[in-house]
């Protein structure tokens, strides 16, 4: 069985709807990257970033995480890595690298292709960062292999877990130096969630 138990969905964004009148911002594309933010490829993106949601345990996992104090965990050298919630609401404030891409879900899932195709039926999401909409990159399932360490929060055994990777993504070139609000919110089916970041990007790594 390939299904993540407590992790059909590790990170959501749906964007509230303002009053009816109001017009929706038009989504910034994540195709504007500079060569230090080249985007990975469908598969190789869902591998890392389930790779790095299963390398730590509950206590200190940064999808479980809620104030930002396990942002860090893990994150690899040329992304900066970014989650919903299990379920439920959390404010995260976070540290990250200068230069550095950031990128996560607003919606995903790693199980079978039936169970994915399913999932994404219903799922939909978004990402806003500093109050503008950003453009969600839809992945439709694909085979991808990634690393599960012991006692990991996902429920997977440890080492290599092969599974269908499916789900909305953000990919979000580096950010200026000083403060930003990145908002995760969304929902599928009945489980919903929402982690707000407030995320300071220093000046230099």
């Amino acid at each position: 069985m390939l299904i993540v138990p407590r992790l059909w969905i590790a990170a959501f964004a749906l964007l509230l709807a303002g009053c009816a009148a109001a017009p929706e911002p038009t989504p910034v594309s994540s195709e504007t990257t500079t060569a230090a933010g080249e985007q990975l490829s469908d598969q190789d993106l869902q591998a890392k970033w389930w790779t790095w949601a299963a390398s730590s345990p509950e206590n200190r996992n940064p999808v479980v995480d809620d104030t930002g104090q396990w942002c860090a965990e893990n994150q690899p050298k040329d992304v900066w890595f970014f989650a919903g919630t299990f379920g439920g609401a959390v404010n995260r404030r976070c540290q990250v690298p200068a230069g550095r891409p950031l990128a996560g879900p607003a919606v995903n899932l790693a199980s079978t292709d039936a169970n994915c195709t399913a999932f994404m039926a219903n799922a939909k999401g978004s990402v806003t960062l500093d109050g503008q909409l950003m453009e969600l990159r839809r992945i439709a399932p694909v085979a991808i292999t990634y690393q599960a360490a012991r006692d990991n929060v996902v429920g997977q055994r440890e080492g290599r877990v092969p599974a269908q990777g499916c789900g909305l993504w953000a990919w979000i070139p580096p950010l200026k130096p000083g403060e930003h609000e990145l908002l995760v919110k969304g929902q599928s089916g009945t489980f919903t969630t929402t982690a707000r970041y407030l995320l300071i990007v220093s000046s230099s790594d």
